[in-house]
């Protein structure tokens, strides 16, 4: 019987029309270092370590749409990033070039689209209740 294969998620990869700039976005979003610079990529790395999130230069990138609409293109992923304070997660996403979606399915997350427009998601945990 073989062995089976160990699998471990390198990072998630984000296409773009320019993949340093969209990087850029994220790595002052999130805080995160460049790990790997190239023209056409560029991956971030957290400082605690895991996965990271990369990016890569498509030529024929299409914006997704949110929310999905027949014959549109449609999102194939989006992110949740867990913040400590959302109103102040938001204003500052914004100031650094996201746009907060039109359509927002929650009262506790905020949809915002990074500038290439994919959506991503800033959420706060609720305190955990005293046992």
């Amino acid at each position: 019987m073989a062995d089976t294969p160990r699998f471990s998620l390198s990072a998630t990869v984000l296409d773009a029309p320019d993949a340093r700039e969209l990087a850029a976005f994220y790595r002052r979003l999130l805080g995160w270092r460049v790990k790997e610079d190239g023209p056409d990529w560029v991956m971030l790395a957290p400082p605690e370590g895991g996965a990271g999130l990369s990016f890569q230069t498509e030529p024929h990138y299409t914006r997704p749409r949110w929310p999905s609409a027949p014959d549109e293109q449609q999102m194939m992923l989006h992110l949740d990033i867990e913040v400590n304070d959302l109103p102040a997660a938001v204003a500052r996403a914004t100031s650094l070039g996201a746009t907060t979606a039109a359509f927002q399915p929650q009262d506790d997350v905020r949809v915002l689209l990074d500038p290439a427009g994919h959506p991503f998601c800033l959420f706060t945990n609720p305190p955990a209740a005293d046992d």
